[in-house]
Parts: structure tokens; sequence; C-alpha cells
């Protein structure tokens, strides 16, 4: 049986969020509404501690959701110590915490490493400061790199977090935080397109016609992209748009580029993309097109319903497409030959 490495996801729901982003309402994110407390948090490590194959070694403590750092100070220490307890008991890797630039600094980085933190993430959402002020975030793109430059420097693994299609933000400028973001070094990355949910400022100005979000297909095209560039950077993209949740079905979500499956749609795009480069200016009517991929990225390349493979025979013209499997191909990559 394969390890799992695992995620002990614990939802602080806008915990020490001391303003409103225009996009978000934490509740139909996280499906939580109230701040954990002993007897949930013991029990989901218990619950991950007795999964079969998971590692505990690697498997962290995460707490998500809310701005971690900024949380009122006896609350975070309470929230620190008991993981620290139950990290040590169960022998998992440490505690994760997620943030704000704005609430790191030298200080809470050794509050941090006292208890035992090894990862820490920053909601950064763009490096453009217009779009952080459209936004409400109430931090600057140098808070950023500040806040990146203190969490490397104390040997946290660091993960940065983009948004795309915020207000006053487009694919340029989406491309322009993806290479900032990029240069501060991080261990992984996690996208997340803008969706208009309900309850929240960026729901108003949809209605009133002051925002339109992307289209599903518009985000894919652009997280592809970004896929793309971060995979040349060599920098993880951990996770690609909002997890399935009943909150959208029960309505919470208004507009946006929702789905289920949203990466597998980026990877789809980024690899059909990649072949159509490596294509162009071949002459290959009538001949055989071999694409070589990692198993586990096959059925991305052929899409939906076959839809790469059809489009690649339209444009292209091939008598045929082999598709041979390689596990010694990294992931999301495809080797193209013309014969």
């Amino acid at each position: 049986m394969s390890e799992k490495k695992g995620n002990i996801a614990i939802f602080v729901p806008h915990a020490g969020c001391k303003n409103a982003c225009v996009f978000c309402n934490q509740r139909s994110i996280s499906g939580a509404c109230s701040q954990p407390e002993e007897g949930d948090i013991r029990a989901a490590c218990r619950r991950a501690a007795e999964t079969p194959g998971l590692n505990r070694r690697t498997a962290e403590l995460s707490f998500f959701g809310g701005s971690f750092t900024a949380i009122e100070r006896e609350r975070m220490l309470w929230y620190l110590k008991l993981g620290r307890e139950l990290v040590q008991s169960y022998g998992f890797r440490g505690i994760r915490i997620s943030t704000r630039p704005d609430a790191i600094n030298p200080e809470i980085i050794a509050v941090l490493r006292e208890y035992g933190v090894t990862a820490v993430e920053l909601g950064a959402q763009s490096m453009d400061d217009a779009v952080l002020r459209a936004c409400a975030r109430g931090h600057t793109a140098q808070d950023v790199r500040d806040a990146a430059a203190l969490v490397k420097a104390a040997g946290f693994e660091l993960t940065l977090q983009m948004m795309t299609g915020l207000p006053g933000d487009d694919n340029a400028g989406a491309l322009c935080t993806a290479r900032a973001l990029a240069a501060l070094r991080p261990d992984g990355v996690r996208i997340y397109p803008c969706l208009v949910l309900e309850d929240t400022p960026l729901a108003a100005l949809f209605r009133e016609g002051k925002y339109r979000p992307q289209s599903l297909d518009e985000a894919v095209e652009l997280s592809a992209q970004l896929l793309a560039f971060f995979s040349q950077e060599k920098i993880p993209v951990r996770k690609l748009g909002l997890h399935a949740s009943d909150e959208y079905a029960a309505g919470a979500l208004l507009a946006g580029p929702y789905h289920p499956a949203f990466r597998e749609l980026a990877e789809s795009r980024m690899l059909f993309e990649a072949v159509c480069e490596a294509l162009r200016g071949c002459e290959t009517a009538g001949r055989r097109i071999l694409l070589a991929i990692h198993p586990r990225d096959r059925s991305a390349l052929t899409g939906q319903r076959k839809g790469n493979l059809a489009h690649i025979m339209e444009r292209f013209a091939p008598e045929e497409i082999q598709i041979e499997e390689r596990e010694e191909l990294p992931r999301g990559s495809v080797r193209v030959q013309v014969v």
C-alpha cells in the first residue's frame, strides 16, 4: 500500500482576519462557521493516525482558513501548545499554518519555532499593489517579500498563495504575480481562481455590473499557463482550484469559474498546448505522432472524451497518434516525435 503524506486540516474560519477582503466568505470556502475546540482537534489527529497508509513522519497538523498568527495571542498559543502535544504524541512531522503576510515578524517567527511549526503559507493573492487595494487586502506586495524572507530564513517550508481573476487584474497581471512569487523561491504555490460568493462585497459589485469573473475556459487557459511556468521554475503547484463543497450546491456560489475537477482541466489544457507548440512548423500530414507521457498523465493528455486527441488530429492531420507511457518521465511533461 502506498504511503499518504496528508494534512490534518483544522479550519479556523476568519480567525485573526481584521479586515474583510472583497471576495471572502470563509464559511462557504471551509464549510465551517465556528472555531475548533480541543475535542475537535484531538479527534482529527486520532482519525489521521488510524488512517491506513498514512506516513506520520510527513503528515502535518494544519491550521487553515484564517490568519493564524493574527489570532488573539492567548488563543493562538493555546492552539500551538495543543498542536505540539499532539504532534509529539502521534509522531507527526509538525504544524503547518496559514496567515497574512503582514502578520509575520521576527517575534512571531520565534514563537512558531518554539512550538514546532514546520511550514508557513502566506496569502499573497497578488503582487500588484493596485489589485491588493481593490480587493481590500490590507497589505502590500512588499509585505509579501518581507514575510517570505523571514519565513525562509527561519528554515520553515514556504508556500505562497495567489488568485486569478481578481478585481483590477488580468492575465498579464497574474503572470507578473507568478514571476514575482517565483523570485521568492517558495517550496510550493497554491492557485485559486476568484469566485463570486454570496454575502461578500464582490457579490454586490457583480450584481451592479462592476465586476466580471473569469469564464471557466478563461480560468483554465490562464491556469494552464501558470502550471507550465511554475513547472519550468521547478516550483510545485500544491493546489489548483477550490475543493468541491456542498456549500456551493446550496447556493453560496453566485458566479465564477468553479469546477469540481478544475485542476484536471488545467493540466489537460497545459499538455495539449505543449503538444501543439512542439508540432508547430512540423510536417505532420499523413505521418505518425508519437507522444510519450508519464502513466498518471495519460488521461490529462487525451482530455475529456479524448477531446485533446481529436483536436490534434483535426489541426495537424496525422495518420495516427500513438501514446507511450514512460515511468521515468516527470509528471506534467510530454515528449513529442513525428515519424
